[in-house]
């Protein structure tokens, strides 16, 4: 293929009626003050989106536009461009095309990157054109650590031999960065950080150690490599939280931060012992990524509004509920970052402090020391606060000290374990909270759940298994609605999961007059009934169904969220 042609990018948007020359100007007086690119301007001010830029390039060329979301990659050919060069020309090498290798790239007018590419290739190599945000993230997604993390693991275990080496006494010797352990540890954090990972698993068997990320809430096998290396991860790792080395009998807790990818990682670690040695998992808090806002969690515009009004009240308790890992410190925080004005003193008692959040006091509660949530609570409520966020609501005291607080003049926010919205008030009650102080202190229970996304780029036409055919008929899925149905082929954008991000479905219970006198009611039983008439139609289950019908996630997830949702 020829080389490219230079253009005058800003003249040929103007002449494909893309923008109009009263915006060019504006833009090219911008991108003198900042320096920045002027497609990049265009695009921060909405001018034209990347992929009109983009289309506008391919046509005046007369070369290829690809869409990467849609585009599924080969992992062999990408791989001959090393990532450095991939990052640094913003190219990425696609397929084997009429004896040339088809190259991706954000600017191919760039003529030094064009030939520092097929430099490098030693191939002639055809251009299409991607957009840089399309072709940053593939770069991200197919450049894993997976070789270098079972390369590194080998070493670790090479320099071994048949003795365990104490990486302990590492810790002051000079060069240690170089130590394969600790290498292999950075590589594995850079690996999980670059695919989204909640958790990192390592975990070892009789044979083998086995390493686990959690992506979008389902575990995925990272390696699995000699089983003598464990004690030496676990050694170093329990080193850089300040564990306690020389107890391995004992599961223990600690924490670490640490910059990743430049970016602000908190982890938390966990150990255990099992049978073939310490088990460790650690949950990965990113401190750098700003947390959602209310608009961004996907509730129903109605109960947005709804929700947004409870939450100004001066008092009264509203809590969220959901299982481990279904997004309620998410959605609180949500809820705080609207609320936190110079004029509200808000207080946060947690375990541990999942978001940094300006402007507010935060209290991590520490156990060892009795510096229990209780105890925090009362101390807190000494301090003047308008707001409290209560991190769970564990125990009776903790329970009833934050309705007290709630009845008192203060808003309280709060989480649950529980299944659903209608049963949280009885979990109080179980708890040990009187009837009535539950009836009149909480303002609101929303209950929510994560349902796993599919993958927009492998996204088909889904035909229900019998087993799904049964249970939508069940639950009176009309025949209409299941030729809407998708779910994921599997692809290299989802690692061949068919999902890829995850979104929120949610029931929310306000407590107004009606429920009130319902939960104050002797029989349990009548509350229920109040208060499934008023969630008829709104259910978590509802919410899930809605987002099935409408192509957004797939039969299974729903059924695994009714499992949770129903006795």
């Amino acid at each position: 293929m020829a080389r490219p042609e230079k253009i005058r990018l800003g003249d040929l948007l103007v002449q494909q009626k893309l923008i109009s020359l009263d915006q060019l100007q504006f833009a090219l007086e911008q991108q003198k003050r900042s320096g920045r690119k002027l497609g990049r301007v265009l695009v921060d001010n909405a001018f034209v989106s990347e992929d009109q830029i983009s289309e506008a390039i391919a046509k005046q060329l007369n070369i290829p536009y690809i869409n990467l979301k849609y585009y599924n990659v080969n992992l062999e050919i990408v791989r001959r461009l090393p990532e450095n060069q991939a990052r640094r020309f913003r190219a990425v090498a696609l397929e084997e095309r009429n004896g040339a290798l088809l190259v991706g790239m954000a600017d191919p007018t760039d003529l030094f990157s064009f030939d520092e590419i097929a430099r490098l290739l030693k191939r002639d190599i055809d251009v299409a054109v991607v957009t840089e945000g399309q072709l940053l993230e593939t770069i991200d997604r197919v450049y894993r650590r997976t070789e270098e993390i079972t390369g590194l693991a080998r070493e670790v275990s090479e320099e071994l031999g048949d003795s365990y080496i104490d990486f302990g006494s590492l810790s002051d010797s000079v060069g240690l960065e170089e130590a394969p352990v600790v290498k292999l540890l950075q590589t594995m954090f850079d690996d999980a950080t670059q695919i989204r990972a909640s958790d990192i698993h390592i975990e070892p068997q009789e044979s083998r150690l086995q390493i686990r990320f959690r992506i979008d809430g389902a575990l995925h096998l990272q390696t699995e490599t000699d089983s003598k290396i464990a004690s030496a991860l676990a050694l170093r790792l329990k080193l850089m939280s300040g564990l306690d080395i020389s107890e391995k009998r004992l599961p223990q807790d600690g924490r670490f931060n640490m910059r990743v990818r430049d970016q602000a990682i908190d982890v938390r670690i966990s150990t255990m012992p099992t049978q073939y040695g310490e088990s460790v998992v650690m949950r990965l808090l990113n401190q750098s990524g700003s947390f959602l806002t209310l608009d961004k969690l996907g509730m129903p515009p109605d109960m947005l509004k709804r929700f947004r009004e409870i939450i100004q009240r001066s008092n009264g308790m509203v809590l969220v509920t959901g299982p481990t890992g279904s997004g309620k410190t998410t959605t609180l925080y949500a809820g705080l970052a609207e609320i936190n004005t110079v004029d509200q003193k808000i207080i946060t008692v947690e375990d541990p402090v999942e978001y940094r959040l300006p402007g507010i006091n935060q209290v991590q509660v520490n156990e060892k020391i009795e510096l229990t949530f209780s105890r925090v609570l009362r101390s807190a409520l000494r301090q003047d606060p308008d707001i409290i966020l209560v991190g769970e609501m564990r125990d009776a005291e903790t329970a009833q000290i934050g309705l007290r607080a709630a009845m008192t003049g203060h808003l309280v926010f709060s989480t649950l374990h529980t299944r659903d919205t209608a049963g949280t008030l009885f979990r109080l009650v179980d708890m040990g909270v009187p009837k009535y102080m539950v009836a009149s202190s909480v303002q609101a229970v929303l209950a929510q759940r994560l349902l796993r996304r599919v993958c927009e780029s492998c996204s088909e036409v889904h035909i229900p298994t019998p087993q799904e055919a049964e249970w939508l008929q069940a639950e009176g899925v009309a025949p209409s609605d299941i030729g809407t149905l998708r779910h994921g082929r599997g692809c290299s954008h989802c690692n061949g999961t068919g999902y890829h991000g995850r979104m929120g479905v949610y029931e929310m219970l306000e407590m107004g007059q009606e429920l009130v006198d319902a939960a104050s009611h002797e029989e349990n039983s009548y509350f229920m009934q109040v208060a499934r008439a008023h969630l008829k139609g709104r259910t978590l289950l509802d919410a899930a169904l809605r987002e099935m019908k409408q192509g957004h996630t797939s039969v299974a997830e729903v059924m695994r969220i009714s499992n949770q949702v129903e006795d």
